[in-house]
C-alpha cells in the first residue's frame, strides 16, 4: 500500500496543482480578453455574448471539483491509514495521526484550489455582464 501514499503525494496533490494554474491560466487570459474587447465592433448580442463566456465554464468546472479531488485524497488517506493498522495489529497514535494529516493535506489543497477559482469565475463573470450591458445601451437594446 505504499504507492498509495504516493499517489495522494504526486497524484491527486499534483492534479490539484495543475488545476489551480490551468484556473489561474484562464483566469488571466480572459481578463486580458475582456480589457481588449470592443463592444462597437459587435453588430449581434449573442456573438458578443460568447466571447465573453469562452472558457469561462472550464474555470468553473475546475472549482466545483477540486473538492472532490481533494476528497479523494483523502478517502485514499484514510484507506491507507486503515490498511496500515490492519497490518500491524497495534498502531501507535504516532501512526494514525500521521495518516490522517495526509489526509486532510489532500482535503486543504482541494478547496485552496476551489475557492480562487470559484473567485475568479464570479469576478469575470461579473465583468462579462457589465460589458454586456455596455453593448446593449450602445446599441440602445
Amino acid at each position: 500500500m505504499e504507492w498509495l501514499k504516493e499517489t495522494i503525494d504526486y497524484g491527486v496533490i499534483g492534479l490539484l496543482g495543475l488545476m489551480s494554474v490551468t484556473a489561474l491560466a484562464l483566469a488571466i487570459e480572459r481578463w486580458r480578453a475582456y480589457r481588449c474587447i470592443n463592444t462597437v465592433e459587435f453588430k449581434d448580442r449573442g456573438l458578443l455574448e460568447l466571447e465573453l463566456t469562452r472558457r469561462l465554464h472550464l474555470i468553473a468546472t475546475i472549482g466545483s471539483n477540486a473538492p472532490y479531488v481533494g476528497l479523494l485524497g483523502t478517502v485514499f488517506g484514510i484507506m491507507l491509514t486503515f490498511y496500515t493498522m490492519g497490518q500491524e495489529g497495534m498502531v501507535d497514535s504516532g501512526q494514525i495521526m500521521t495518516g490522517l494529516a495526509l489526509a486532510l493535506k489532500a482535503t486543504a489543497a482541494g478547496l485552496l484550489v476551489a475557492i480562487p477559482a470559484i473567485v475568479l469565475y464570479n469576478l469575470l463573470l461579473r465583468r462579462a455582464k457589465e460589458i454586456l450591458i455596455t453593448w446593449e445601451v450602445e446599441h440602445g437594446d
